[in-house]
Protein backbone atom coordinates (compact mmCIF):
# COMPACT_ATOMS: atom_id res chain seq x y z
CA UNK A 1 0.00 0.00 0.00
CA UNK A 2 1.46 3.74 -0.88
CA UNK A 3 2.56 5.78 1.94
CA UNK A 4 0.60 8.93 3.04
CA UNK A 5 3.91 10.92 2.20
CA UNK A 6 7.50 10.37 0.90
CA UNK A 7 10.17 11.83 1.69
CA UNK A 8 13.51 13.23 -0.06
CA UNK A 9 16.33 14.95 1.58
CA UNK A 10 18.33 17.00 -0.85
CA UNK A 11 21.63 18.11 0.70
CA UNK A 12 22.83 20.40 -1.97
CA UNK A 13 22.51 21.29 -5.77
CA UNK A 14 26.39 19.68 -6.32
CA UNK A 15 28.11 17.22 -4.30
CA UNK A 16 30.89 19.10 -2.70
CA UNK A 17 29.86 22.14 -2.82
CA UNK A 18 28.78 22.38 1.05
CA UNK A 19 25.72 22.82 3.07
CA UNK A 20 25.21 23.61 6.90
CA UNK A 21 25.11 20.69 9.34
CA UNK A 22 21.94 22.34 11.12
CA UNK A 23 19.83 22.20 7.84
CA UNK A 24 20.60 18.96 7.16
CA UNK A 25 20.11 18.32 10.51
CA UNK A 26 16.88 19.62 10.49
CA UNK A 27 15.82 17.91 7.64
CA UNK A 28 16.93 14.41 9.69
CA UNK A 29 14.80 15.05 12.21
CA UNK A 30 11.84 15.56 9.58
CA UNK A 31 12.24 11.81 8.92
CA UNK A 32 13.05 11.74 5.28
CA UNK A 33 12.72 8.33 3.15
CA UNK A 34 16.05 9.14 1.14
CA UNK A 35 19.06 10.92 0.61
CA UNK A 36 19.55 12.10 -3.05
CA UNK A 37 22.38 14.46 -3.82
CA UNK A 38 23.18 15.34 -7.66
CA UNK A 39 26.93 15.24 -8.73
CA UNK A 40 27.28 15.84 -12.06
CA UNK A 41 26.85 19.09 -14.58
CA UNK A 42 28.22 19.76 -18.35
CA UNK A 43 27.51 23.62 -17.21
CA UNK A 44 31.97 23.16 -16.80
CA UNK A 45 32.32 22.13 -20.33
CA UNK A 46 33.53 18.92 -21.94
CA UNK A 47 37.38 19.28 -19.42
CA UNK A 48 36.78 17.21 -16.99
CA UNK A 49 34.74 14.33 -19.14
CA UNK A 50 38.19 14.03 -21.46
CA UNK A 51 40.87 14.56 -18.81
CA UNK A 52 38.93 12.31 -16.31
CA UNK A 53 39.07 14.41 -13.16
CA UNK A 54 36.11 15.52 -11.08
CA UNK A 55 34.13 18.91 -10.46
CA UNK A 56 35.29 19.20 -6.64
CA UNK A 57 38.14 18.56 -4.83
CA UNK A 58 38.38 15.08 -2.99
CA UNK A 59 37.85 16.63 0.44
CA UNK A 60 35.03 18.68 -0.38
CA UNK A 61 33.38 14.99 -1.60
CA UNK A 62 34.20 13.48 1.63
CA UNK A 63 32.88 16.32 3.77
CA UNK A 64 29.53 16.50 2.49
CA UNK A 65 29.58 12.30 1.96
CA UNK A 66 30.44 11.82 5.16
CA UNK A 67 27.60 13.23 7.10
CA UNK A 68 24.94 12.07 4.58
CA UNK A 69 26.45 8.14 4.67
CA UNK A 70 26.79 7.65 8.58
CA UNK A 71 23.25 9.70 9.07
CA UNK A 72 21.43 7.64 5.95
CA UNK A 73 23.25 4.17 7.47
CA UNK A 74 21.92 5.47 11.44
CA UNK A 75 18.23 6.00 9.39
CA UNK A 76 18.45 2.83 7.67
CA UNK A 77 17.02 4.99 4.24
CA UNK A 78 18.96 4.61 1.17
CA UNK A 79 21.86 7.15 -0.04
CA UNK A 80 22.23 8.18 -4.02
CA UNK A 81 25.16 9.84 -5.63
CA UNK A 82 24.15 11.10 -9.33
CA UNK A 83 26.62 11.68 -11.96
CA UNK A 84 29.73 10.09 -9.93
CA UNK A 85 32.53 12.80 -10.13
CA UNK A 86 30.62 15.39 -11.85
CA UNK A 87 31.02 13.19 -15.59
CA UNK A 88 29.68 9.82 -14.41
CA UNK A 89 33.03 8.22 -16.04
CA UNK A 90 34.40 4.77 -14.10
CA UNK A 91 37.20 6.86 -13.32
CA UNK A 92 34.87 8.91 -11.49
CA UNK A 93 32.65 6.40 -10.08
CA UNK A 94 35.61 4.63 -9.13
CA UNK A 95 37.32 7.57 -7.54
CA UNK A 96 33.77 7.93 -5.88
CA UNK A 97 33.60 4.53 -4.47
CA UNK A 98 37.12 4.92 -3.01
CA UNK A 99 35.71 7.96 -0.79
CA UNK A 100 32.59 5.83 0.14
CA UNK A 101 34.75 2.79 0.97
CA UNK A 102 37.37 5.33 3.24
CA UNK A 103 34.32 6.59 5.27
CA UNK A 104 32.49 3.40 5.91
CA UNK A 105 36.33 1.83 6.98
CA UNK A 106 36.53 4.66 9.15
CA UNK A 107 33.56 4.65 10.82
CA UNK A 108 33.63 1.59 11.02
CA UNK A 109 30.36 1.14 9.48
CA UNK A 110 29.14 -2.06 7.64
CA UNK A 111 26.64 -4.82 6.97
CA UNK A 112 25.62 -2.46 3.93
CA UNK A 113 25.62 -3.15 0.33
CA UNK A 114 27.20 -0.41 -2.29
CA UNK A 115 25.68 -0.34 -6.13
CA UNK A 116 27.99 1.41 -8.34
CA UNK A 117 26.12 1.60 -11.73
CA UNK A 118 28.02 2.21 -14.96
CA UNK A 119 27.42 4.66 -17.70
CA UNK A 120 30.34 4.20 -19.89
CA UNK A 121 29.24 3.63 -23.46
CA UNK A 122 31.93 1.41 -25.74
CA UNK A 123 33.06 3.33 -29.19
CA UNK A 124 32.09 0.63 -31.15
CA UNK A 125 28.37 0.59 -29.88
CA UNK A 126 28.15 4.44 -31.28
CA UNK A 127 29.98 3.36 -34.18
CA UNK A 128 27.49 0.60 -35.16
CA UNK A 129 24.28 2.73 -33.87
CA UNK A 130 25.20 5.39 -36.47
CA UNK A 131 26.03 3.34 -38.91
CA UNK A 132 22.04 1.72 -38.12
CA UNK A 133 20.56 5.53 -38.17
CA UNK A 134 20.29 5.08 -34.68
CA UNK A 135 22.48 8.04 -33.18
CA UNK A 136 22.13 11.77 -34.44
CA UNK A 137 23.68 14.56 -32.72
CA UNK A 138 22.25 16.71 -30.75
CA UNK A 139 21.62 20.39 -31.92
CA UNK A 140 23.45 21.82 -34.60
CA UNK A 141 26.58 22.98 -33.21
CA UNK A 142 27.97 19.38 -32.90
CA UNK A 143 30.60 18.90 -35.32
CA UNK A 144 30.03 15.20 -37.71
CA UNK A 145 31.19 12.39 -35.83
CA UNK A 146 34.08 10.89 -38.25
CA UNK A 147 35.51 7.45 -37.68
CA UNK A 148 38.59 9.65 -36.60
CA UNK A 149 36.63 11.94 -34.28
CA UNK A 150 35.39 9.09 -32.38
CA UNK A 151 38.24 7.38 -32.13
CA UNK A 152 39.73 10.69 -30.60
CA UNK A 153 37.33 10.37 -28.28
CA UNK A 154 38.60 9.28 -24.42
CA UNK A 155 35.35 8.16 -23.28
CA UNK A 156 31.79 8.31 -23.94
CA UNK A 157 28.92 8.12 -21.53
CA UNK A 158 25.21 8.52 -21.26
CA UNK A 159 22.50 9.86 -19.35
CA UNK A 160 20.62 6.70 -17.50
CA UNK A 161 17.18 7.14 -16.37
CA UNK A 162 15.24 6.01 -13.68
CA UNK A 163 15.30 2.25 -14.60
CA UNK A 164 18.66 1.13 -13.30
CA UNK A 165 18.73 2.88 -10.34
CA UNK A 166 15.28 0.95 -9.67
CA UNK A 167 17.19 -2.65 -10.18
CA UNK A 168 19.35 -1.07 -7.49
CA UNK A 169 16.81 -0.55 -5.03
CA UNK A 170 15.24 -3.40 -5.59
CA UNK A 171 18.57 -5.37 -4.83
CA UNK A 172 18.50 -4.11 -1.54
CA UNK A 173 21.52 -1.50 -2.34
CA UNK A 174 22.21 0.90 0.47
CA UNK A 175 24.58 3.07 -1.28
CA UNK A 176 23.74 3.86 -4.81
CA UNK A 177 26.81 5.48 -6.38
CA UNK A 178 25.51 6.27 -10.31
CA UNK A 179 27.32 7.03 -13.07
CA UNK A 180 26.67 9.61 -15.41
CA UNK A 181 22.41 10.61 -14.88
CA UNK A 182 19.47 12.18 -16.37
CA UNK A 183 20.12 15.21 -13.07
CA UNK A 184 16.39 14.20 -12.12
CA UNK A 185 16.55 10.50 -12.40
CA UNK A 186 17.96 9.15 -9.37
CA UNK A 187 15.22 10.92 -6.62
CA UNK A 188 12.71 9.96 -9.25
CA UNK A 189 13.40 6.35 -9.27
CA UNK A 190 13.97 6.44 -5.26
CA UNK A 191 10.54 7.74 -5.60
CA UNK A 192 8.99 5.35 -8.30
CA UNK A 193 10.42 2.10 -6.24
CA UNK A 194 7.78 2.76 -3.48
CA UNK A 195 5.16 3.35 -6.01
CA UNK A 196 4.89 7.11 -6.71
CA UNK A 197 3.67 8.77 -10.00
CA UNK A 198 6.12 8.86 -12.18
CA UNK A 199 5.20 12.33 -13.59
CA UNK A 200 5.79 14.03 -9.94
CA UNK A 201 8.69 12.43 -9.24
CA UNK A 202 10.57 13.48 -11.71
CA UNK A 203 9.20 17.67 -11.32
CA UNK A 204 10.20 17.20 -7.94
CA UNK A 205 13.73 15.36 -8.71
CA UNK A 206 13.99 18.53 -11.36
CA UNK A 207 13.61 20.81 -8.48
CA UNK A 208 15.57 19.03 -5.71
CA UNK A 209 18.82 18.15 -8.13
CA UNK A 210 19.86 21.94 -7.45
CA UNK A 211 18.38 22.09 -3.77
CA UNK A 212 17.62 25.63 -2.57
CA UNK A 213 18.23 27.24 -5.92
CA UNK A 214 14.69 27.40 -6.05
CA UNK A 215 13.92 29.54 -2.72
CA UNK A 216 14.51 32.51 -1.74
CA UNK A 217 17.07 33.76 -1.81
CA UNK A 218 18.49 30.71 -3.97
CA UNK A 219 21.63 28.70 -3.45
CA UNK A 220 23.04 25.70 -4.47
CA UNK A 221 24.39 24.99 -1.06
CA UNK A 222 21.87 24.54 1.45
CA UNK A 223 18.81 21.67 1.64
CA UNK A 224 15.86 21.16 0.82
CA UNK A 225 13.04 18.58 1.67
CA UNK A 226 10.36 17.41 -0.76
CA UNK A 227 7.80 15.70 -0.18
CA UNK A 228 5.63 13.60 -2.45
CA UNK A 229 1.74 12.65 -1.88
CA UNK A 230 -0.35 10.84 -4.28
CA UNK A 231 -1.44 13.74 -5.90
CA UNK A 232 1.31 16.60 -5.73
CA UNK A 233 4.84 17.64 -3.64
CA UNK A 234 5.67 19.78 -1.43
CA UNK A 235 8.97 21.70 -1.38
CA UNK A 236 10.28 22.64 1.68
CA UNK A 237 13.70 24.76 2.19
CA UNK A 238 15.36 23.58 5.75
CA UNK A 239 16.94 27.18 6.73
CA UNK A 240 15.25 29.99 8.53
CA UNK A 241 16.54 32.42 6.30
CA UNK A 242 15.21 31.01 3.30
CA UNK A 243 11.42 30.18 1.89
CA UNK A 244 9.89 29.08 -1.36
CA UNK A 245 7.20 31.03 -3.50
CA UNK A 246 5.13 29.78 -5.60
CA UNK A 247 7.19 32.33 -7.97
CA UNK A 248 10.65 30.94 -7.24
CA UNK A 249 9.67 27.23 -7.58
CA UNK A 250 7.83 28.18 -10.87
CA UNK A 251 10.70 30.02 -11.96
CA UNK A 252 13.20 26.97 -11.16
CA UNK A 253 10.76 24.59 -13.29
CA UNK A 254 11.60 26.47 -16.38
CA UNK A 255 15.56 26.66 -15.83
CA UNK A 256 17.73 24.73 -18.19
CA UNK A 257 14.59 24.01 -20.72
CA UNK A 258 14.47 24.53 -24.37
CA UNK A 259 10.84 24.95 -23.86
CA UNK A 260 8.67 26.46 -21.52
CA UNK A 261 6.53 23.60 -19.86
CA UNK A 262 7.97 20.42 -22.06
CA UNK A 263 11.34 18.67 -20.53
CA UNK A 264 12.80 16.18 -22.56
CA UNK A 265 14.57 12.73 -20.68
CA UNK A 266 15.49 9.30 -21.41
CA UNK A 267 12.67 7.67 -22.70
CA UNK A 268 10.13 9.93 -21.92
CA UNK A 269 8.82 13.60 -21.98
CA UNK A 270 7.77 15.79 -19.07
CA UNK A 271 4.59 18.23 -19.60
CA UNK A 272 4.00 21.06 -16.92
CA UNK A 273 1.93 23.14 -18.63
CA UNK A 274 -1.14 22.18 -16.35
CA UNK A 275 0.68 22.78 -12.99
CA UNK A 276 -0.38 24.51 -10.50
CA UNK A 277 2.13 26.28 -7.83
CA UNK A 278 0.45 27.09 -4.12
CA UNK A 279 1.98 28.69 -1.37
CA UNK A 280 1.08 26.90 2.31
CA UNK A 281 2.27 30.25 3.84
CA UNK A 282 4.86 27.97 6.08
CA UNK A 283 7.97 28.89 3.98
CA UNK A 284 7.08 25.63 1.27
CA UNK A 285 5.25 25.61 -1.95
CA UNK A 286 2.88 22.64 -3.01
CA UNK A 287 2.82 21.81 -6.91
CA UNK A 288 0.67 19.60 -8.78
CA UNK A 289 -0.99 18.90 -12.28
CA UNK A 290 3.00 17.07 -13.70
CA UNK A 291 2.44 15.03 -17.01
CA UNK A 292 4.35 12.56 -18.57
CA UNK A 293 4.21 10.33 -21.66
CA UNK A 294 6.78 7.89 -22.36
CA UNK A 295 8.76 8.22 -25.84
CA UNK A 296 7.78 5.48 -28.67
CA UNK A 297 11.88 5.35 -29.05
CA UNK A 298 13.60 5.21 -26.21
CA UNK A 299 17.16 7.23 -26.45
CA UNK A 300 19.56 8.39 -24.50
CA UNK A 301 21.79 10.92 -24.54
CA UNK A 302 25.86 10.35 -24.87
CA UNK A 303 28.56 12.79 -23.91
CA UNK A 304 32.28 12.15 -25.16
CA UNK A 305 35.51 14.82 -24.91
CA UNK A 306 38.57 14.77 -27.58
CA UNK A 307 41.67 16.83 -26.93
CA UNK A 308 42.46 19.27 -30.10
CA UNK A 309 45.05 21.82 -28.03
CA UNK A 310 46.66 23.63 -25.29
CA UNK A 311 46.30 26.38 -23.71
CA UNK A 312 48.36 29.24 -21.95
CA UNK A 313 46.74 32.56 -20.51
CA UNK A 314 47.88 35.66 -18.70
CA UNK A 315 45.88 37.71 -16.68
CA UNK A 316 45.98 41.64 -16.88
CA UNK A 317 44.98 44.91 -15.84
CA UNK A 318 44.77 48.22 -18.27
CA UNK A 319 44.01 51.32 -16.17
CA UNK A 320 45.83 54.36 -19.17
CA UNK A 321 42.42 55.81 -20.34
CA UNK A 322 43.99 56.40 -23.62
CA UNK A 323 44.71 52.45 -24.08
CA UNK A 324 41.40 51.84 -22.96
CA UNK A 325 39.74 53.84 -25.43
CA UNK A 326 40.86 51.97 -28.22
CA UNK A 327 42.01 48.35 -26.69
CA UNK A 328 40.39 46.42 -29.09
CA UNK A 329 42.46 48.24 -32.21
CA UNK A 330 45.57 47.94 -30.32
CA UNK A 331 44.70 44.17 -29.28
CA UNK A 332 44.79 43.64 -33.35
CA UNK A 333 47.69 45.00 -33.80
CA UNK A 334 49.49 43.41 -30.89
CA UNK A 335 47.98 39.94 -32.48
CA UNK A 336 49.22 40.95 -35.73
CA UNK A 337 52.65 42.12 -34.87
CA UNK A 338 52.97 38.49 -33.06
CA UNK A 339 51.74 36.43 -35.63
CA UNK A 340 54.59 38.47 -37.83
CA UNK A 341 57.40 37.55 -35.65
CA UNK A 342 55.95 33.93 -35.45
CA UNK A 343 55.30 33.92 -39.58
CA UNK A 344 57.54 30.58 -39.48
CA UNK A 345 54.32 28.78 -37.96
CA UNK A 346 51.04 28.36 -39.82
CA UNK A 347 48.32 30.36 -38.18
CA UNK A 348 45.98 27.38 -38.20
CA UNK A 349 48.52 25.60 -35.35
CA UNK A 350 47.48 28.87 -32.86
CA UNK A 351 45.08 30.83 -32.18
CA UNK A 352 45.17 33.93 -30.09
CA UNK A 353 41.80 35.44 -28.28
CA UNK A 354 41.66 38.87 -25.66
CA UNK A 355 38.91 39.04 -23.20
CA UNK A 356 38.14 41.92 -22.13
CA UNK A 357 36.41 42.47 -18.69
CA UNK A 358 34.50 46.21 -17.98
CA UNK A 359 33.94 46.46 -21.46
CA UNK A 360 32.58 43.00 -22.88
CA UNK A 361 34.51 40.38 -21.25
CA UNK A 362 30.92 38.31 -20.84
CA UNK A 363 28.52 38.71 -23.01
CA UNK A 364 31.53 39.71 -26.46
CA UNK A 365 29.86 41.02 -29.70
CA UNK A 366 26.33 40.65 -28.11
CA UNK A 367 27.30 43.56 -25.24
CA UNK A 368 24.78 46.07 -26.11
CA UNK A 369 26.39 48.86 -23.64
CA UNK A 370 29.73 49.65 -25.16
CA UNK A 371 31.12 51.77 -22.81
CA UNK A 372 33.92 50.75 -21.32
CA UNK A 373 34.94 51.27 -17.07
CA UNK A 374 38.11 53.12 -16.32
CA UNK A 375 39.58 50.10 -15.78
CA UNK A 376 39.37 46.52 -17.63
CA UNK A 377 40.81 43.39 -16.80
CA UNK A 378 42.10 41.71 -20.00
CA UNK A 379 43.00 38.27 -20.33
CA UNK A 380 45.59 36.94 -23.35
CA UNK A 381 44.74 33.42 -24.04
CA UNK A 382 46.48 31.27 -26.64
CA UNK A 383 45.37 27.80 -27.88
CA UNK A 384 47.88 25.74 -29.95
CA UNK A 385 48.84 22.62 -30.99
CA UNK A 386 51.14 22.19 -28.42
CA UNK A 387 51.64 22.87 -24.95
CA UNK A 388 55.43 24.31 -26.23
CA UNK A 389 54.22 26.39 -28.76
CA UNK A 390 50.94 27.79 -26.81
CA UNK A 391 53.67 28.75 -23.91
CA UNK A 392 56.11 30.57 -26.81
CA UNK A 393 53.42 32.57 -28.59
CA UNK A 394 51.56 33.90 -25.55
CA UNK A 395 54.99 34.88 -23.90
CA UNK A 396 55.55 36.87 -26.84
CA UNK A 397 52.13 37.93 -27.12
CA UNK A 398 52.77 39.06 -23.42
CA UNK A 399 55.63 41.16 -24.05
CA UNK A 400 54.62 42.45 -27.06
CA UNK A 401 51.15 44.05 -25.59
CA UNK A 402 53.27 45.29 -22.63
CA UNK A 403 55.30 47.41 -24.34
CA UNK A 404 53.85 48.41 -27.32
CA UNK A 405 53.66 51.82 -29.11
CA UNK A 406 50.54 53.11 -29.83
CA UNK A 407 50.01 56.44 -31.05
CA UNK A 408 49.80 58.84 -27.98
CA UNK A 409 50.98 56.84 -25.39
CA UNK A 410 53.26 59.14 -22.87
CA UNK A 411 54.48 56.05 -20.64
CA UNK A 412 57.07 53.45 -21.51
CA UNK A 413 56.98 51.77 -18.46
CA UNK A 414 54.56 49.16 -19.63
CA UNK A 415 50.92 48.85 -20.81
CA UNK A 416 49.89 45.99 -18.58
CA UNK A 417 49.83 44.97 -14.60
CA UNK A 418 50.15 41.56 -13.50
CA UNK A 419 48.42 40.54 -10.17
CA UNK A 420 50.12 37.35 -10.56
CA UNK A 421 54.26 36.14 -11.61
CA UNK A 422 55.11 34.41 -13.30
CA UNK A 423 52.12 36.31 -15.47
CA UNK A 424 52.22 33.48 -18.21
CA UNK A 425 50.18 30.24 -17.01
CA UNK A 426 50.26 27.19 -19.15
CA UNK A 427 46.91 25.47 -18.53
CA UNK A 428 47.67 22.37 -20.18
CA UNK A 429 45.28 20.66 -22.55
CA UNK A 430 42.11 21.66 -23.70
CA UNK A 431 38.72 19.62 -24.94
CA UNK A 432 35.87 19.76 -27.10
CA UNK A 433 32.61 17.87 -27.24
CA UNK A 434 32.93 15.60 -29.92
CA UNK A 435 30.01 13.60 -29.02
CA UNK A 436 26.84 15.11 -27.81
CA UNK A 437 24.48 13.08 -29.25
CA UNK A 438 20.75 11.05 -28.76
CA UNK A 439 21.16 7.13 -29.55
CA UNK A 440 18.53 4.75 -29.77
CA UNK A 441 18.61 1.30 -27.11
CA UNK A 442 16.34 -1.14 -26.50
CA UNK A 443 15.18 0.02 -22.99
CA UNK A 444 16.19 2.22 -20.07
CA UNK A 445 18.61 -1.13 -18.64
CA UNK A 446 20.65 -2.42 -21.55
CA UNK A 447 23.23 -0.26 -21.37
CA UNK A 448 23.82 0.39 -17.77
CA UNK A 449 25.74 -2.41 -15.97
CA UNK A 450 25.69 -2.37 -12.30
CA UNK A 451 28.15 -3.62 -9.74
CA UNK A 452 27.84 -4.92 -6.37
CA UNK A 453 29.72 -4.93 -3.13
CA UNK A 454 28.96 -6.20 0.16
CA UNK A 455 30.34 -4.32 3.06
CA UNK A 456 31.06 -6.92 5.79
CA UNK A 457 29.94 -5.96 9.31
Amino acid sequence: MLKESFRILAPCGMLGYGFPKASFMKGMELKPDAIVVDAGSTDAGPHKLGAGTAIVSRQACKKDLEIMITEGVKAGIPVIIGSAGGSGARVHVEWTQSIVMDILQERGIGGIKLAMIRADIPHEVVEAKQQAGQCEPLGLSVAPLTPERLQATSGIVAQMGHEPIMEALAAGADIIICGRAYDPSPFAAVAMSRGYDAALAYHLGKILECAALSAEPGTTKDCMLGTLKNDSFIVQPLSDARRCTAVSVAAHTFYEKEHPYLLHGPGLVLNLEECQFTELGDGSVEVSGSKMELTPVYKIKLEGAMKVAYRTFVVAGVRDPLLIARIEEVEELVKQQVQSDYQEVPQDDYRIHFINYGLNGVLGELEPRRTPAHELGVVLEVVAKTQELANAICSSLRSTFLHYGYEGRKATAGNLAFPFAPSDVPFGAVYEFSVYHLMEVTDGLEMFPIDYIEVKP
